[in-house]
């Protein structure tokens, strides 16, 4: 069958995974260095929160205006400008002589990193049918464990061998490789030479699609008025702004957490935090596969979308006891914690789908940028949280019990998250818009 068809829309997801690969890589590196830098800077919890917040603050503004910018250029110049300009910001990290240099750096990155997501559900879209966009969704967003993967693996050795300036040097020029590959090799589908009309029939057979611009010419603006009036627009973003937080204080405090409970340093966390984004690599693979296999066995969209995405909230909730039972055996604690990054990709490549399934192709990058917004903005409470509550509780002697608390936080974020969305779009149509 996809040989009769075609599979070029794959070389396509390859690309975005590569560049998302790069997204997650740069902006974690920072979290490996923590120590490093803390020591350099002098930086206390609530420095290296507030440093944190301020990429999260300029992400979450970023990304409001990358979906419009996005939608306007579309997504072959407007990734490319994203990529580019990211780039520069995760390089310039190296010449930060400051705790004020590196805010002003991370600002930079949020505000750049921001176009990656817009643009890739937008590429996304363009590029398959329906029933496949999870496990394309799933395959490219597994990008973010590759990146969170590469980062421990190499990071701490560029710095102990040649600096930490290097180490966002090197991480950070990566991205004009991408420039590179996506130039040559991307294109809308109405537009690129090497697509068979076969593909092309296919990408564009959801019957709700069919009247839609498929050569994607249609830039006229979206209001963002409108799209926040709509329900399916409140049920996206309230999902993001409840879930994405939980990603973002793995990514920024798992190392840190290892080094207080078990004293692991520089290179000591490499297997372990291998292990957690290796799980939830596959993860997010995994949770694009299930509703594609549940709609070829004829279930409708909406229904194996909203299975799925309760399965992988239910998966969540053994986090709660992460560190509990890690206190018998480190790996119980990674290997829980494994699951939850796991099933929190699961359903990032289903929420993320959902902006497709309810919207017009013309509209999925402004959508994207709002819940995006919201996520991150869902990101600074939680860094503005949890340093409060480390600091607290290690004042009074139970430094532990912060990370019990935010354990606590992630493992029931997803049910709730899916309850609104539940009840939000209970009566399912697609967005006129």
């Amino acid at each position: 069958m996809q040989q009769t068809i075609g599979k070029y829309r794959w070389t396509i997801c390859g690309l975005i995974f590569f560049a998302t690969t790069i997204n997650y890589l740069d902006r974690a590196v920072i979290s490996l260095l923590k120590k490093t830098l803390t020591g350099e800077f002098h930086w206390t919890e609530t420095d290296y929160g507030n440093i944190v917040i301020a990429f999260q603050l300029s992400y979450a503004i970023g990304l409001l205006g990358a979906g419009r910018l996005i939608d306007k250029l579309g997504t072959k110049i407007g990734y490319a400008l994203a990529t580019g300009l990211w780039s520069v910001a995760a390089i310039a990290h190296a010449l930060a002589k400051s705790t004020l240099g590196f805010g002003m750096a991370r600002s930079a990155l949020g505000v750049t990193e921001a176009g990656n997501f817009p643009a890739a559900i937008k590429a996304t879209a363009e590029w398959f049918p329906k029933k496949e966009r999870a496990f394309a969704t799933g395959i490219f967003n597994s990008g973010t464990n590759i990146g969170a993967i590469l980062a421990p693996l190499t990071v701490p050795f560029i710095a102990k061998q040649f600096g930490w300036e290097a180490a966002f040097i090197i991480t950070g020029a990566i991205g004009f490789i991408w420039l590179i590959l996506w130039f040559r090799y991307y294109e809308v589908p109405a537009r690129h030479k090497k697509i068979s009309r076969e593909e092309f029939d296919y990408i564009h057979s959801d019957k709700d699609e069919i009247l839609e611009d498929p050569a994607n010419t249609d830039t006229r603006k979206v209001s963002w008025i409108k799209l926040l009036g709509l329900r399916q627009t409140w049920a996206f973003a309230l999902g993001k702004f409840l879930t994405d937080p939980v990603w973002w204080f793995y990514l920024f405090w798992l190392p840190d957490f290892l080094d207080k409970e078990y004293h692991l340093e520089s290179t000591d966390v490499a297997l372990p935090l291998a292990l957690v984004y290796t799980l939830a690599s596959l993860g997010s693979v995994l949770g694009g596969w299930l509703p594609m296999k549940l709609v070829n066995n004829n279930w409708t969209v909406l229904r194996a979308r909203r299975t799925s995405m309760f399965i992988y909230a239910l998966c969540v909730l053994p986090v709660v006891f992460a560190q509990w039972l890690g206190a018998m055996n480190m790996w119980l604690a990674v290997i829980i914690i494994g699951l939850a990054a796991a099933a929190h990709q699961a359903w990032s490549a289903n929420i993320f789908t959902t902006v497709s399934d309810m919207f017009p192709k013309k509209a999925v990058g402004s959508v994207t940028g709002i819940g995006g917004m919201f996520g991150a903005l869902g990101g600074v409470i939680i860094a503005r949280v949890a340093p409060k509550l480390f600091e607290h509780y290690k004042a009074a002697g139970h430094e532990q019990q912060g990370y019990f608390i935010m354990f606590l936080i992630c493992g029931f974020a997803y049910l709730v998250a899916w309850v609104l969305m539940y009840l939000l779009t209970a009566k399912a149509k697609k967005a006129a818009v």
